[in-house]
């Protein structure tokens, strides 16, 4: 599990004054939410979709606290530890749980359904999810998918969980904020 923690290096780069490109960051997540022991989100960049880009501007754009989607017109890159569920716990108790940690990041308006698993949730952005250690499904309302180690999910706002198998799974997400147009 240290590797988990090993692996959060996040390297950026910019302009030095003399125009030269070099590392502005190199270390650990901007800010967290949980552990990598227990699960939880470990922020890395968040920054604009569109405008302009200046290397010049050494701002560290890692989000200083978690939330479960960048605001709209932002794109942001995470890492997210998810943990098996564990036995024996009650499922009322699990998804009390569930909501508790989402509403630590202001997400808890993101918990829509949790009949099929605790951590269902919805938010309207674009995600794209890369695992990176671990075990893992993808649990959706109508189905469920298992994936490996550097297989990459496209999640386009659905509601879905994700179930670690075995010990905790690493990934990577990048999500970029959409309009979420429904269909009645």
């Amino acid at each position: 599990m240290s590797s988990f923690r090993d692996a959060m290096r996040r390297v950026a780069t910019g302009d030095n004054a003399g125009g030269k490109s070099v590392v502005i960051i190199d270390g650990g997540p901007s800010s967290e939410v949980g552990s990598p022991e227990l699960g939880g989100l470990f922020e890395i960049w968040q920054d604009a979709v569109s405008g302009s880009l200046d290397p010049r501007d050494n701002s560290d754009l890692g989000p200083s606290r978690p939330i479960v989607r960048p605001p709209d017109g932002k794109m942001q890159v995470r890492w997210f530890v998810v943990t098996p569920s564990p036995e024996g716990v009650p499922k009322s108790s699990l998804d009390e749980a569930v909501r508790a940690r989402f509403a630590a990041y202001g997400g808890e308006h993101h918990v829509i359904d949790q009949s099929r698993h605790p951590a269902m949730h919805e938010s309207h952005s674009t995600d794209i999810i890369c695992l990176l250690q671990g075990d893992v499904s993808l649990i959706l309302e109508d189905g469920e998918t298992h994936l490996k180690p550097r297989q990459v999910v496209i999640q386009r706002g659905t509601n879905r969980a994700w179930q670690a198998h075995g010990g905790p799974a690493l990934l990577l997400g990048v999500l970029i904020t959409r309009e979420l147009k429904r269909h009645c």
